[in-house]
């Protein structure tokens, strides 16, 4: 069985057209009847189709004859942004053999280079190809040239698919059997575990492959890491959906049911063996760490458990999200929650919103600093709420990041400019086949993570790509900057920054919050205050009612009176009044930053 099987991934940069091609794969090996497929059918969450990207892996199998003998395809369609690049290091542990996916209008990009680099190192068979080779600005020959020199490879190897006519596709899946190498035998019973689900009836469901042995329901199995057992409830593949089987056997992809519902047991990179013959753990991977934190607190304090659950569920199936409780004087009871960049902080952000309803309020997020005290002393932080202005830190230091960008070199103005704005430290720049620039940068992972991203898509009208790797902690030269809102502190606003921009962060800050905060019946303050001074101010003027509309005629005195009586219940108000920020206003404050 194991000969007739070919484990297999698609590798590219986001917008690259992998699921549209996975979806052609389905359609052409008959895995999903015609009136059941749709677009971007292996994308399941509906912000996945919404935003046009795959966001967690998914595994499927297909069957694909060739010259009369029937294969076993075992695909695991992979994200493409460069957040979830911890998924492309999951899946590719599990396969064999890897299609290098590139867009013929496109090129090759520097998230392409990234995951390529991995693929190499896993010593995978690397199979390249063009895809949308049916758009009308399809540069099918450049490309494939760029490829040959990229791979040194012959350019004649290079394979041309369109994923939205299906050109190509049937002459790839021949490839994939040809060059992708069988399932190595292994002597031992064992699973590594690269993805989770879960479902509130059957608990934990993981998504393995089976390097050795064989697996059945009923089977006493154990997590040698976790060391925990447990009883196989169901096993089976996914065809996309659930399909159960007697058993999972050697070299195979599919999905085993725990039945546990308690978080923590299970860990991506564990691996599954029988709890009677155990074998030793097998060899893991790149482990997910989390790159900015932000403080999420309900807006109801009578939610706190509920989010609890929402947060340990979603854990269960984001084996990515990092979390612990936390409280604030000002916000309550809230959790210190770990993400991979600022796209996936959104997009389990919405996630809460949507699937739990949650109305949640969210600090500005942040790296990690380290603090040396005067004392000598070293203490890791994680909010803006307790980074130290009181001059106590002796030395802060903060993660750097290795970026790498390639662009046309039309826009190498603009980059430049945008480099400089966020700290960065150009280094080598090469000139590639097609006549692009690739550049070597340095800079705080701080400022790669202050919306660098969405403004060098903006400077180079899209055509710039961009992938980094973090490296080691360097000196930082950052305050912190504590904003108040009728002269009392909000901690969901505070946030480190730059001390060459601090100036420019505050007035920037106390604008949007002018704007966006609502009108009070008294006067509002709001002020941006760094070493205990306030460096900069805006009033947003109260709401005026005219007390005096229903007098007509009659002394003026009479109006004066009725005026000053209103002046004296603004004081008051201003005095005792408590503001009450919309939800709205702290995603804006954030997603805008």
């Amino acid at each position: 069985m194991e000969h007739h099987i070919r484990n297999f991934s698609i590798i590219a940069h986001i917008d690259h057209g992998k699921s549209t091609l996975a979806d052609r794969m389905l359609e052409l090996t008959g895995t999903i009847e015609p009136r059941r497929m749709q677009e971007q059918v292996l994308d399941k969450m509906d912000l996945e189709r919404e935003r046009g990207i795959t966001i967690k892996m998914a595994p499927v199998r297909m069957s694909w004859n060739k010259d009369g003998v029937e294969y076993v395809l075992d695909l695991i369609d992979t994200p493409g942004h460069v957040d979830f690049s911890y998924e492309v290091s999951r899946a590719l542990t599990a396969v064999e053999g890897v299609i290098l996916l590139v867009d013929a209008t496109q090129g090759v990009e520097a998230q392409t280079l990234s995951v390529l680099g991995v693929a190499k190192e896993l010593d995978l068979v690397i199979i390249p190809v063009v895809s949308k080779i049916d758009a009308p600005n399809a540069r099918i020959a450049d490309i494939k040239s760029e490829l040959a020199l990229l791979l040194n490879v012959d350019e004649s190897t290079i394979l041309g698919v369109s994923g939205k006519t299906g050109e190509g596709v049937s002459a790839l899946l021949d490839r994939v059997v040809e060059l992708v190498p069988p399932p190595v035998h292994t002597e031992f019973a064992q699973g590594l575990i690269f993805d989770f689900g879960y479902s509130d009836h059957r608990g934990i469901i993981v998504y393995l492959r089976v390097f050795g042995g064989e697996f059945k329901k009923g089977d006493a199995l154990r997590f040698v890491v976790a060391d925990a057992d447990f009883i196989a409830l169901e096993v089976g593949v996914l065809s996309p959906e659930e399909s159960p089987r007697d058993s999972l056997v050697e070299g195979e992809i599919g999905y085993i049911v725990t039945g546990i519902k308690k978080p923590g047991i299970a860990s991506v990179g564990d691996t599954v063996t029988s709890a009677k013959h155990p074998a030793p753990a097998l060899s893991g991977y790149m482990a997910p760490t989390p790159v900015i934190w932000a403080s999420v607190y309900p807006e109801s304090q009578d939610d706190l458990a509920v989010l609890r659950q929402s947060l340990e569920k979603l854990r269960l199936s984001d084996s990515s999200l990092s979390y612990e409780e936390e409280s604030s004087g000002i916000m309550g009871r809230g959790f210190r929650c770990g993400f991979l960049g600022m796209l996936h902080l959104e997009i389990i952000i919405e996630r809460l919103r949507r699937e739990f309803n949650m109305n949640l309020v969210v600090t500005q997020p942040t790296t990690v600093y380290e603090i040396t005290k005067m004392n000598g002393e070293v203490e890791e932080i994680y909010s803006p709420a307790k980074f130290p202005d009181d001059g106590t830190a002796k030395l802060v230091r903060e993660i750097w990041a290795d970026v790498t960008l390639i662009t046309p070199t039309d826009y190498m103005g603009g980059i430049s400019q945008l480099l400089y704005d966020h700290e960065a430290k150009v280094g080598e720049t090469e000139t590639l086949p097609d006549g692009r620039l690739e550049l070597k940068a340095e800079m705080p992972l701080r400022e790669l993570m202050r919306g660098f991203f969405d403004r060098l898509k903006s400077v180079s009208s899209g055509f710039a790509s961009l992938s980094y790797e973090l490296k080691g902690m360097r000196p930082a030269d950052v305050v912190r900057l504590d904003i108040l809102v009728a002269e009392e502190a909000v901690p969901a606003f505070a946030r480190i920054v730059s001390r060459r921009r601090v100036q420019t962060e505050a007035e920037q800050l106390c604008d949007k919050l002018e704007e966006l905060l609502p009108r009070q019946m008294f006067e509002l303050k709001i002020q941006a205050v760094t070493g205990g001074r306030i460096i900069a101010s805006r009033r947003k003027s109260a709401m005026r009612k005219d007390v005096t509309q229903h007098m007509y005629g009659g002394d003026i005195t009479r109006k004066m009176k009725l005026r000053e009586k209103q002046k004296k219940g603004k004081k008051k108000m201003l005095a005792r009044g408590k503001i009450d920020i919309p939800h709205e206003v702290f995603l804006k404050v954030v997603r805008e930053s």
